[in-house]
């Protein structure tokens, strides 16, 4: 286990977290690059959670616009969304916990994915254009090119920390010690 005493991570709840239960869906949300993916499987390695990649659910045609650089519309993210959507209301209706990564880059995607209600939390991976720019110029094997980075933020509506259930995560901590604290955080609030 690391020392968490030994790097500055911040690690913020917003005030609807703080004031409920314990989710049992995570959202790990943010502009492409962000590291969704990674803190995702990090999360689920700790808290033994099945792990969906969003990006998986996305459509040809979503993937073949991206992969162009044609930023994709609202109509475009609507069958993204509702997928989704679909696998957050299949872990709630078995009474089961999981991991999903998506965007959820405007509010009201974020109101679809996962209702108004406590039980989904969005862990929001916030950085800067220039934190997150080299990370997206070094990945590899992923559709989305770095020149998509400047829309991905025009599109960002931050999540609103006294209205939505969500956790921000700075992505300039290390993502070991980050998921390590996110998962600590979690573990404290009433079951």
């Amino acid at each position: 286990m690391c020392n968490i005493d030994q790097q500055a991570v911040s690690v913020s709840l917003s005030r609807r977290l703080r004031q409920g239960n314990r989710p049992c869906v995570l959202i790990v949300m943010g502009v492409s690059g962000c590291g969704k993916s990674t803190m995702a499987q990090l999360m689920a390695d700790r808290l033994g959670w099945p792990v969906i990649e969003g990006d998986d659910l996305h459509t040809a045609h979503n993937i073949a616009k991206m992969s162009n650089g044609i930023p994709l519309t609202d109509e475009d993210r609507a069958p993204w969304l509702d997928r989704i959507a679909q696998q957050v209301r299949q872990w709630g209706d078995a009474n089961q916990c999981g991991i999903v990564t998506c965007s959820a880059l405007k509010r009201k995607y974020r109101e679809h994915i996962g209702g108004s209600g406590q039980d989904v939390c969005f862990v929001y991976l916030k950085g800067s254009r220039e934190d997150i720019a080299p990370r997206l110029r070094e990945r590899t094997g992923h559709f989305m090119p770095v020149a998509m980075l400047d829309s991905q933020f025009a599109t960002l509506e931050e999540p609103d920390m006294d209205d939505e259930v969500v956790m921000a995560l700075d992505v300039n901590a290390a993502q070991e010690i980050l998921a390590e604290q996110a998962c600590a955080h979690l573990s404290g609030l009433p079951a």
